[in-house]
């Protein structure tokens, strides 16, 4: 099969020194970082979605990236020639892992058992490719939103006809995911969720999301899956309200409806900052609750309200993100998926290639400078100083439930106004990262 990437070299590590566009300046994947090589730490995917199939198309304008790699858009041809593509992609940046949707892989088909029909075809392919590369799936899911039959979403819709279509592709998800290897399974927003209160039954709603995941639990371990099942929190977009807001909300509806055994979060950077917080504080209510499992590595803009989708390239957000993801013990069947597509003037080929090699770089760095604020020490020192005064004590027994309102009260009486808690030394401690960042 002919090249489709011909005039794009294999992606090598140079250095930070050096000026070539087309090479990693941190990305160095057999680097050893505490133990382990920076590319086990990151466990990079491609997006199959954002890399493969958006062409910078938005709501005022056509596209402006030919994605058709040889073949026809909308044609089984065309399926196969993005997995061409896909692996010719990943071989020469020396990813291992990617992720999909269902309907990213083939044309979509009303008629389900000719849906199931062109994804075991395609599917067949990409088995092939990942024999001969041994490049591997991270997760699969099913898109539930694009189809106007999901209008009103998919396990929260009203209508039960579309709820068991819904089921039927996440059934025909998970045994893809079986097929190709992959370690994860993930329900992403999509459309559960609601623009107007008056004409919603949360409560049903709520359980029969539920309901869908338990059954493709169910139905996961029969086939033989072992790996994580993900819920993917989003606050808006394209419902009003969704009910995976944030990792809080996630974390609850999990624990709720019994979930836990099987369910982790996948956390998106740029999801995390429209519900309002940091990506690193979405990771560490993962992580907290015993949740955290996957990444999705993007970037959105300050000055946009929507999900754009960026490739990260703000190192204090990567430094941050790796830092939780090293204190929560780093990824296990999770990774890090790059969620991301080139801007719209950003057309070329070469352009696909250097968005992920931002990516890359600017979380390997971020990698380097988490490990480093870690060994560091000063800022965990600092935050077991400030707590200090619950390991003995009063303290002691707050933290241990073993104290009373009526015994906290008459210590108060005793001690009279408090003296001001200690500082948050919050300006020292973004001096540290700083210095360990630049200095």
């Amino acid at each position: 099969m002919a090249e489709i990437f011909k005039e794009i070299p294999e992606i090598k590590y140079e250095g930070s020194v050096g000026t070539n566009p087309l090479s990693f300046k941190y990305y160095d994947a057999n680097k050893l970082v505490s133990g382990k090589t920076m590319k086990e730490h990151l466990r990079v995917a491609m997006a199959w979605w954002h890399n493969l199939c958006a062409d910078g198309k938005d709501m005022f304008g056509e596209g402006t990236a030919n994605k058709s790699f040889g073949a026809e858009p909308g044609t089984m041809a065309h399926a196969h020639r993005k997995v061409d593509a896909a692996f010719e992609f990943m071989s020469k940046l020396g990813i291992e892992l990617y992720c999909f949707h269902d309907l990213d892989l083939v044309p979509e088909a009303d008629d389900i058992k000719e849906m199931n029909k062109r994804l075991d075809e395609v599917s067949d392919h990409i088995l092939e490719k990942s024999k001969e590369t041994g490049i591997k799936l991270l997760w699969g899911t099913a898109n539930l939103t694009r189809n106007p039959r999901y209008m009103n979403g998919a396990g929260s819709s009203n209508s039960p006809e579309v709820f068991c279509f819904a089921a039927a592709q996440v059934k025909k998800g998970l045994e893809l995911t079986v097929k190709l290897g992959g370690t994860g399974y993930t329900f992403w927003g999509g459309r559960e969720g609601y623009d107007l209160l008056l004409n919603t039954n949360v409560k049903l709603e709520l359980d029969n999301i539920a309901a869908l995941m338990r059954m493709a639990v169910d139905y996961g371990r029969s086939i033989g899956f072992n790996g994580d099942f993900y819920i993917e929190p989003k606050p808006k977009e394209p419902t009003k309200h969704q009910y995976d807001f944030d990792a809080a909300t996630a974390a609850g509806f999990i624990k709720e409806y019994g979930l836990e055994k099987d369910f982790k979060l996948n956390i998106e950077a740029n999801h995390a900052t429209l519900a309002g917080h940091t990506f690193q504080h979405d990771l560490r209510i993962a992580a907290i609750n015993g949740f955290f499992g996957s990444v999705d590595a993007n970037q959105g803009d300050s000055l946009l309200g929507w999900d754009t989708d960026e490739f990260p390239f703000n190192v204090y957000e990567t430094t941050l993100c790796m830092y939780e993801v090293l204190k929560a013990g780093g990824f296990t069947n999770g990774g890090l998926n790059f969620d991301a597509k080139n801007r719209r003037a950003s057309y070329t080929y070469e352009d696909m290639f250097k968005g992920f090699i931002l990516g890359m770089d600017s979380f390997a760095l971020g990698l380097l400078k988490a490990d480093a604020l870690i060994a560091d020490g000063r800022i965990d020192d600092f935050v077991k100083e400030r707590y200090a005064g619950y390991d003995s004590g009063i303290g002691a027994n707050i933290r241990n439930r073993t104290t009373s309102l009526t015994e906290l009260a008459e210590i108060a009486e005793k001690l009279g106004a408090p003296k001001l808690p200690s500082s948050g030394n919050q300006e020292g401690l973004e001096s540290i990262m700083n210095q360990v960042l630049f200095g």
